[in-house]
């Protein structure tokens, strides 16, 4: 099986999302192009400088309100 990873690192944490806040928001920046850059949701531990192995990286999250 043929699996894709693109790994990015988290610049920002935005904040908690999800019915119960069990989901955090973070800017990420591509470690092969720097200047890319999107918003994911996060499901678990996470913090500023953690590098993150991203399966599927062409969908972005919508942001917080």
């Amino acid at each position: 099986m043929d699996t894709n990873v693109k790994l990015a690192k988290v610049n920002k944490v935005l904040g908690r999302t999800g019915n119960t806040g069990n989901v955090i928001q973070v800017r990420v920046e591509f470690i092969d192009d720097p200047n890319r850059s999107i918003i994911r949701n996060v499901k678990g531990p996470v913090r500023e400088g953690d590098i993150l192995s991203l399966l599927e990286w062409e969908r972005e999250a919508r942001r917080l309100r």
